[in-house]
């Protein structure tokens, strides 16, 4: 199957062109179906691209000389979009010379542009940022929103739940993928007005691509038991900052751990296979990738200080979404909702 190809912010993230150019390569290893557009200094890309010959023929160049900053305002990066990299990939989506656009860059500059240039889904108010967590289950455990909207009312959460949903039956493969809202306990009564209605809207619609299981706490989100956590973007983001914590501190702690002595230092060698499991399964690299769901078109997020494996992570996950259409997943589902509105309303107006 012939992709669309995916536009690379080469001049974003913390580690540089290199890493951008040398992670998409490694994508394009993988799956030699993909194509890009690299946008960025153009001297710089072909440098790069000198340690991918194989890239030559499936990229193409789009100079520009612009750059956000990590600490650039939003709004001052929206005034410079159509002279920077993250501007103009984030472009090519809107006007078609890319299907995907991916970018390691400012987070709230990339959000700014691709909500000015792609625009929200109809029937969608906000877009959310959802990114793939690690679990004890048999996939993932897809969370949002991550850091887009800090205050949420119970409609966004609700558009959050479908398509956190939508994303997920992409990953999981699952036709109703388990989806709960963050909380701080598990029984009904618990939470803000604002949780309490988008439970109840959620328990109440019918033929949605999704089970709603009531709510989870933050301990529990990684132990495999829901496909979907769904929370503001404020909560979202110190729950995923907490776990990424506690993930290095678990890794060091080991490492501190089988250094301290000799003895310990057999024992890593006798424990290296089990050890070298968890530092992938804990490995951000490995699940690198957040997704701007709710936008009229694909725009992903690789951590800034991802390293080449990272990138080609988040090229794929681009790639993927491409691919099942998740757009369109996302529209029949928010269909099925208003059709389940409309039946709510029909029913209370024969009552009364």
């Amino acid at each position: 199957m012939s992709l669309p190809r995916i536009a690379v912010d080469a001049m974003g993230g913390d580690e540089g062109v290199q890493t951008m150019i040398s992670g998409a390569a490694l994508a394009r290893r993988r799956h030699d179906k993909f194509k890009f557009l690299l946008v960025g200094d153009e001297a710089r890309i072909k440098t790069a691209l000198d340690a991918h010959p194989q890239m030559r023929g499936a990229s193409e160049i789009l100079h520009c000389e612009g750059v956000v900053s990590g600490e650039e305002q939003p709004t001052r990066a929206l005034r410079r979009a159509k002279t920077t990299s993250m501007g103009l990939a984030v472009n090519a989506v809107k006007t078609g010379d890319a299907g995907a656009a991916v970018s390691a860059g400012n987070t709230g500059a990339l959000m700014a542009m691709s909500k000015l240039a792609l625009r929200t889904m109809p029937g969608i108010d906000r877009p959310a940022l959802a990114a793939l967590l690690p679990s004890l289950g048999d996939n993932d455990v897809i969370m949002l929103d991550l850091g887009a909207n800090t205050e949420c009312d119970a409609r966004n959460l609700v558009q959050f739940a479908l398509m956190g949903a939508a994303y997920s039956r992409i990953v999981t493969g699952r036709e109703e993928p388990r989806v709960r809202l963050l909380n701080i306990g598990t029984e009904e009564l618990k939470g803000t007005e604002q949780l309490q209605d988008a439970a109840a809207r959620l328990r109440e619609a019918t033929g949605l691509a999704l089970s709603f299981d009531g709510f989870i706490e933050a301990d529990k989100i990684n132990r495999g038991s829901c496909d979907v956590v769904v929370t503001d973007g404020f909560s979202g983001n110190i729950a995923l900052k907490a776990i990424e914590g506690a993930a290095r501190f678990v890794t060091d702690l080991l490492r501190n751990a089988f250094t301290s002595s000799l003895r310990s230092k057999i024992g890593f060698l006798v424990s290296r296979p089990a050890t070298e499991l968890l530092r992938h399964h804990l490995d951000p690299n490995n699940h690198n990738g957040a997704v701007f769901l709710g936008l009229n078109g694909v725009v992903v997020k690789s951590h800034g200080s991802a390293n080449p494996t990272g990138v080609a992570n988040a090229v794929a996950v681009a790639a993927r979404l491409l691919e099942d259409d998740l757009t369109q997943r996302i529209t029949a589902d928010l269909a099925a909702l208003r059709e389940t509105r409309l039946r709510s309303d029909g029913d209370q107006g024969e009552a009364a």
